[in-house]
């Protein structure tokens, strides 16, 4: 039985959660929560498998309460709150804390109709279970963009980096970014399995606390050095060669590992435009996604790396890309930069 507590502050809500995960068979509501301090009080105390989480909440806000959860006593949390629209500041901010899940109240604070949604509070309650939280920490914004972002150029383009990452991706990718500074020959490629809403948000704030270019990809962006893009929610995004410069395409072909956008394709695309120049990096996540596209790059004669079991949250792609023989180097999450820039300056 996964042992779940859940935290709102309307009666009802609670009433309906504790129902719905109740009626499962598998999930079992040891206790609920109606206030912040009740929250932290009766994580410590009862130890649950999964906390489901508030925003608004008395006393202490949800998003504290949550980053007080993963220094403290970390443990996986489901937000279910109408304050955590997707794509939404609060969405993105739970997240980069360490939430593992997230579902929006259909019709408010209090949502009556929470039950058509049922299915979706369960599958993100399983998946939580499954998680390995107990290296997750806040990752707090301490590095300042630059306040002139020089131009970037297409010409000293030397190298590509390709990050994938899916569970706790997020966080992963806010560790490592900011390490690089600007000016770097090289531009990064980014695919996070994450909703359409969301990516753009994530993209905005990475570019915010880094000191290269992050934005959302769109098709037909020329891949410049000093430049991040993320693949938007819902759309592969390849690389193409047209009039003698890169550029990024996106599609919506058919899912491939039950995803868009794939890692896999980004990384095939890669690798097929640029060989040995190319770094490919699998982070933290659930499935097999990636995978090939680390074979691919391998086979083309560039470098790939995967997040060591230590610091992953779900030790799941990385995992079965190691056993597939296509990792030439297991790196934890705090040295990951470090990797990336030795091979960038080789």
């Amino acid at each position: 039985m996964i042992r779940v507590l859940v935290v709102d502050d309307s009666a009802l809500m609670r009433k309906h959660i504790t129902d719905i995960l109740n009626a499962t068979g598998e999930i079992q509501v040891i206790d609920t929560a109606r206030t912040g301090t009740q929250a932290i009080k009766k994580i410590i105390e009862l130890k649950p498998d999964v906390v489901t989480l508030d925003v608004e909440l008395p006393e202490i806000d949800g998003l504290t309460v949550l980053g007080y959860i993963m220094h403290e006593a970390p443990t996986p949390v489901v937000m279910v709150s109408a304050y955590i629209q997707p794509g939404s500041a609060n969405a993105l901010k739970a997240l980069e804390l360490g939430a593992v899940g997230i579902v929006y109240k259909p019709s408010g604070a209090i949502s009556t109709d929470i039950k058509d949604i049922a299915i979706m509070i369960v599958q993100k309650v399983k998946a939580a279970s499954k998680v390995d939280i107990r290296r997750v920490r806040s990752v707090f914004d301490n590095i300042t963009r630059h306040s002139k972002p020089q131009e970037k150029s297409a010409q000293n383009l030397k190298k590509i980096v390709a990050i994938g990452a899916s569970t706790g991706g997020p966080k992963a990718i806010k560790e490592i970014l900011p390490y690089f500074p600007e000016n770097l020959p090289v531009a990064f490629l980014l695919v996070q399995h994450m909703p359409a809403q969301f990516t753009k948000s994530m993209a905005d704030r990475l570019n915010w606390i880094t000191k290269i270019n992050v934005k959302e990809a769109e098709d037909g962006d020329v891949v410049k050095a000093g430049c991040g893009y993320i693949a938007p929610g819902d759309y592969h995004m390849v690389v193409a060669m047209e009039n003698n410069e890169h550029i990024i395409r996106l599609n919506r072909g058919p899912l491939v590992h039950s995803v868009r956008p794939s890692i896999t394709v980004m990384m095939n695309s890669v690798a097929e435009h640029f060989g040995g120049r190319t770094i490919g990096v699998l982070l933290t996540g659930m499935g097999q996604d990636g995978v090939e596209g680390m074979r691919s790059i391998k086979k083309a004669g560039g470098t790939t790396l995967a997040e060591d079991e230590s610091t992953c949250i779900v030790f799941g792609m990385p995992k079965i890309a190691i056993q597939a023989g296509v990792v030439d180097k297991i790196i934890p999450l705090s040295h990951m930069g470090l990797e990336i820039m030795k091979l960038i300056e080789v």
